[in-house]
């Protein structure tokens, strides 16, 4: 049996709680934590009527101030672009080569390019535009261009997009499966061609001399006799060691026996031409433009 707690007569009455002999006391709250505490609640009680705050089926309750954090947001854009009237309709309306020349204009197109492509273009790009090599998203940082990397080639990709149903301006090529057309033993030899003019080493360097011979009955009316590509068709550089997809003998394989088909699309449904020529002069001024 616990031991009964001493007691002193100025304690202050319990609660009636005892554990194990020992009782709590009743000790109310200051009488400024408890007109703290009471103002909250009141505080809590306006603010959901003043300000939206209940969730309802389809919305919550708007509040007697009618305030909107997406009306303020709206409000604000609505102000830039208003700001931005006249450089827009500049950008928008100027010869597209011209753009590089105009230092306020080019600087502007940049950093509104910027916006839209970190928006838009960056989840298969990459945020710095270095590309997703496994993915077959182009690297727009180097020198090498499917169809061209002048501002006014790269603002047409933009616009149409490549190999897309939506445009019917989009940039279009496609490659033939050469597994229904080779042997196997053939796509070896021209991979092992392929990869020697690529200043790689063949795997099988015996092979590069017949798949010399296929590339020329298969290959070079896209590709070009020296390999040098066609940018009239999309058709790849196949010597510069800048791969799409990838350039070891088994990614090589894979693309000649299956093809590639990537898909861009088009971007004139979605962005307005201030948009379209701003992202082109900022991929343009990434370093890979000409």
């Amino acid at each position: 049996m616990s031991k009964p707690s001493k007691k002193f007569d100025d304690d202050p009455d319990t609660t009636g709680h005892t554990w194990d002999g020992i009782e709590e006391f009743d000790n109310p709250m200051p009488r400024w934590w408890l007109w703290t505490f009471y103002a909250t609640i009141i505080w809590g009680i306006a603010y959901t009527i003043a300000y939206p705050a209940w969730p309802m089926v389809s919305k919550a309750t708007a509040g007697v101030l009618g305030y909107s954090t997406r009306a303020e947001v709206a409000k604000d854009i609505a102000a830039v672009t208003e700001a931005n009237e006249a450089i827009n309709t500049q950008l928008a309306s100027v010869d597209i080569a011209e753009i590089p020349g105009n230092p306020e204009l080019e600087n502007y197109a940049i950093q509104a390019g910027g916006a839209v492509f970190r928006t838009w273009c960056a989840q298969c790009h990459g945020s710095g535009g270095a590309g997703v090599q496994a993915s077959g998203y182009p690297n727009l940082l180097d020198d090498d261009w499917l169809w061209g990397g002048d501002i006014e080639a790269i603002t047409t990709t933009i616009r149409h997009g490549i190999r897309n149903e939506d445009d019917d301006d989009a940039r279009w090529s496609e490659m033939p499966a050469f597994g229904d057309i080779l042997e196997p033993e053939e796509i070896e030899q021209v991979v092992n061609f392929v990869t020697s003019i690529s200043g790689g080493t063949p795997m099988d360097a015996s092979m590069v001399e017949a798949g010399a011979v296929i590339y020329e009955d298969n290959c070079s009316s896209c590709h070009g006799e020296n390999g040098m590509g066609d940018r009239e068709q999309g058709a790849p550089n196949l010597t510069d060691a800048i791969w799409l997809y990838g350039g070891d003998h088994d990614t090589l394989v894979e693309t000649v026996a299956y093809s590639r088909f990537g898909v861009m699309p088009p971007w004139s449904d979605r962005l307005s031409e201030a948009q379209i020529r701003a992202v082109a002069t900022y991929v343009h001024s990434r370093g890979g433009g000409e």
